[in-house]
């Protein structure tokens, strides 16, 4: 592990800005270590395993930019077979570090979606550095479940969720069981995931 990515994980304030083999590395880990290892997304390993997940850098410093660069993604991913491409996640290191300002974006993410023709058909999850769910402190730990070394959105097929959801019986209880993994983990832990 490098120490851009320590510090990312650990990095509360603003990404980093790295060349895109470092972001895309960094993002692997993170998913192999967290979502993957920790189970947060029962579904992730499955799409990890066969190659199904693209991973899009944006250069994008602008959220202007950073919109152009998602409604091409959205294109790209829906204009895919499923088999090569089932999810994309993209990262944008220089634009929206700001979690509130990320947060204000998603409404311009859900507007591109209706734009495109697209809803019913794809989604976006949310992923940031400096994640906060409703109604939680900033350092909550269960913030940790949306916490990714850099700012992301997470394009998903609807059609896949649906399948995920119906194959995986206690997925109402997903949040709720991130929570308790993450409670017991506890920071020390989390922090620990970044050191190997």
């Amino acid at each position: 592990m490098t120490l851009k990515l320590q510090e990312a994980m650990h990095n509360d304030r603003k990404p980093l800005a790295a060349p895109d083999e470092e972001v895309v590395a960094a993002t692997k880990i993170w998913l192999e270590r967290a979502v993957i290892g920790l189970t947060l997304c029962p579904f992730a390993k499955s799409v990890q395993v066969k190659n199904q997940i693209r991973y899009a850098v944006s250069a994008a410093k602008t959220p202007e930019a950073l919109l152009a660069d998602l409604v091409a993604e959205l294109r790209i991913l829906h204009a895919s077979d499923p088999s090569d491409i089932d999810t994309t996640l993209l990262v944008h290191p220089q634009v929206l570090g700001d979690f509130l300002d990320y947060n204000d974006f998603l409404d311009l993410v859900g507007a591109a979606i209706r734009d495109e023709g697209l809803e019913g058909e794809l989604q976006v999850a949310s992923l940031h550095p400096q994640y906060q769910f409703a109604g939680s402190a900033p350092d909550d730990i269960e913030n940790c479940s949306n916490r990714s070394p850099y700012p992301m959105l997470h394009l998903l097929r609807e059609a896949s969720v649906e399948r995920a959801v119906a194959a995986f019986p206690a997925a109402s209880q997903i949040f709720e069981r991130n929570i308790e993994t993450l409670r017991k983990l506890g920071h020390e832990g989390w922090r620990r995931l970044w050191v190997k």
